[in-house]
């Protein structure tokens, strides 16, 4: 039977909440291509507007061990900077994984910038094994929210 597993990870950054959330979450389909045209090839929505039962997709090039990944908002709450979204294809999605979530929180830090809080939960499909692809996983989450920091300290007009 399969088991449901997670992983957590944080990242500081010297970057306000608000601005990170809106750069490194919310319109990173837009941001990526340009910020990691290495990994993510394109990204648009799909469907919706970024409420509620948006779906946007990502399509990588070679980088990646899959060439595209789409992902439903369940839960958004902007000015607590904190969404959840679900995996709906691609990613691994049936290839080795039955499910799989993400809980995304960028919180206030008292120096003025913010910490990005992390939830993955997951199902691997029967008889996959999870051996460094959390290690990729949260190197991948990393790399994305540095890329956002960087642009918005070069760019300290942007998403404010």
């Amino acid at each position: 039977m399969a088991s449901t597993d997670s992983w957590t990870h944080e990242i500081e950054s010297p970057v306000a909440a608000p601005r990170l959330f809106r750069a490194g979450v919310m319109d990173w389909h837009t941001l990526a291509p340009k910020l990691a045209p290495h990994i993510v090839a394109s990204a648009h929505p799909v469907e919706g507007e970024g409420d509620i039962g948006s779906v946007r997709q990502f399509n990588f090039n070679s980088a990646m061990p899959f060439s595209l990944m789409k992902e439903r908002l369940e839960f958004i709450d902007a000015d607590k900077c904190e969404c959840k979204s679900t995996l709906i294809e691609g990613g691994g999605i049936g290839t080795a994984i039955e499910t799989a979530t993400s809980h995304i929180k960028v919180e206030p830090a008292a120096n003025g910038g913010s910490v990005v809080k992390v939830e993955s939960t997951y199902k691997l499909l029967p008889g996959v094994e999870v051996n460094d692809e959390i290690t990729k996983a949260k190197e991948s989450v990393t790399a994305i929210f540095k890329a956002a920091e960087a642009y918005l300290v070069a760019n300290p007009d942007a998403y404010n």
